[in-house]
């Protein structure tokens, strides 16, 4: 395995002095958490919402790191801990390594955002251009402050295609982010109700994602969801800074990629569409329609890298949802099976209708059950957004809905016995209640904001319903 730095390279990046460590030492990995921190990886000890790296520092370099990357106040407390690169602030330090890394690659750079389908389309986007080149990619939703330079730092210089996720939830953040990635194409995929507490309306949300264009590297180009009433604000919001290749995605009737109504079958999605004058059809493996507009997506920039057509709706039927985002998992259950659909990492508004809108077009036969928590960060609308679900939920008619949370106790209300509704404050207990209920044959959807936990409940449920291969 090639190195990913020498410690060389690391010192000329951050300013850090050599010290005691060899300047051809081999780096192989960046990581800034000591629990997973592998020989001859550099950790870097940033200070987080709850720990602070430089109390692992020593753990990191007795499980074999090659050096620690620590701010100087801990330098000057621990002067005989060897290993170690100091500067004045080890994020900062991060972000100069991040920063490091993306000017030695001459390859493809893409970065996403969006208030949701970032990760999805990310997912779908990585999935194709790695059938193509090699390829990097942002794990997991590592998309903030030190999610971004982390990916960024652990980029090797042959990287053929870069593809980053951008998130923020307050303005000027991704207009940081997008000055370290530096990429030659930008995506919105969509303007929701996301973070919406941090923001006056809508339209600053559509601001702070529009800092991506900010970033874009001269003759960049531009691609933009169409399925959102802030498309044309988003347009303007380019042109303004002179951005004019733009190209819309979507089931929109303008979109320059246009899909058709899609259609699902043996557990996949598909839609035809028309792009400048091509037809075909785009078929993934999932059980959604807005997995759809993320292959459209994934599809334009592998024709923007002059991939073939045919190739490039290949190798679009590998894109599989990822756990915690629509994954679909048989489980084993009483000598049969029932089907469990995993969307339990993330819900919005927007999110949770795409959802539910899903469930009731499957063609499921058995009963369907939703287990829905709480949307978060939606602000002073909360109780309102929540209640509006509503209206896709009686669509659906499920057998049973357990709500989980504060907020979707308005959800309940509005409900008012329409369906068969259980709500609890916490997920505590819920694992039995679904027991109590579960048969098989039955379909059940987990999705709530990650910060409700349900990605817990669905952990419990792979323990006591092993998922079954097909």
């Amino acid at each position: 395995m090639a190195s990913l730095w020498t410690i060389d390279e690391i010192c000329r990046a951050t300013g850090a002095p050599l010290g005691n460590l060899a300047p051809d030492r081999e780096i192989f990995g960046v990581s800034i958490d000591s629990r997973t921190v592998a020989a001859h990886d550099l950790f870097v000890a940033i200070k987080g919402d709850q720990f602070d790296g430089h109390d692992f520092v020593v753990q990191a370099l007795e499980k074999g790191a090659g050096a620690a990357l620590v701010n100087a106040k801990f330098a000057q407390a621990h002067p005989k801990i060897e290993g170690l690169l100091v500067v004045d602030d080890a994020l900062q330090g991060l972000e100069q390594l991040g920063i490091a890394a993306r000017a030695r690659v001459s390859g493809h750079v893409i970065a996403i955002t969006g208030s949701v389908g970032k990760t999805s389309t990310k997912e779908a986007v990585r999935i194709t251009l790695e059938q193509f080149g090699k390829t990097h990619y942002s794990i997991k939703s590592f998309n903030n402050h030190w999610g971004v330079p982390l990916m960024l730092a652990r980029m090797p210089a042959d990287t053929d295609y870069g593809v980053f996720e951008l998130g923020m939830n307050h303005a000027d953040e991704i207009r940081h982010l997008v000055a370290m990635v530096r990429p030659h194409m930008a995506v919105i995929t969509k303007i929701a109700a996301a973070h919406l507490e941090n923001f006056p309306d809508l339209y600053g949300i559509a601001d702070a994602k529009a800092e991506i264009f900010e970033g874009l590297e001269p003759n960049g180009q531009i691609f933009l969801g169409a399925d959102h009433d802030y498309l044309p604000y988003l347009q303007g919001r380019a042109a303004g800074l002179g951005r004019h290749e733009v190209t819309t995605y979507g089931f929109a009737p303008g979109a320059d990629l246009r899909l058709g109504a899609p259609k699902l079958a043996d557990g996949q999605i598909s839609s035809k569409f028309c792009f400048r004058g091509n037809e075909g059809t785009l078929l993934v493996p999932q059980l959604g329609a807005h997995a759809l507009p993320n292959a459209a997506c994934a599809y334009l920039i592998g024709r923007a890298f002059d991939l073939n057509s045919d190739s490039l709706i290949d190798a679009l039927r590998a894109y599989v949802a990822p756990p915690g985002r629509g994954e679909v998992l048989e489980m084993a259950i009483d000598g049969s099976t029932f089907v469990l659909v995993d969307e339990s990492y993330n819900a919005n508004p927007s999110s949770m209708q795409a959802a539910l809108d899903t469930l009731a077009q499957t063609a499921h036969q058995g009963r369907i059950c939703v287990i829905l928590g709480d949307m978060l960060e939606l602000g002073e609308k909360s109780p309102e957004l929540h209640r509006a679900l509503a209206t896709p939920i009686l669509t659906l008619g499920p057998a049973q809905c357990f709500l989980v949370g504060p907020m979707m106790a308005h959800l309940r209300d509005k409900l008012d016995a329409q369906v068969p509704v259980d709500w609890a404050e916490n997920r505590e207990g819920l694992l039995s209640k679904l027991a109590n209920w579960l048969a098989p044959g039955d379909l059940v959807m987990v999705k709530g904001s990650n910060g409700i936990g349900l990605g817990a409940l669905v952990q419990a449920c792979r323990e006591k319903w092993p998922p079954v291969k097909v």
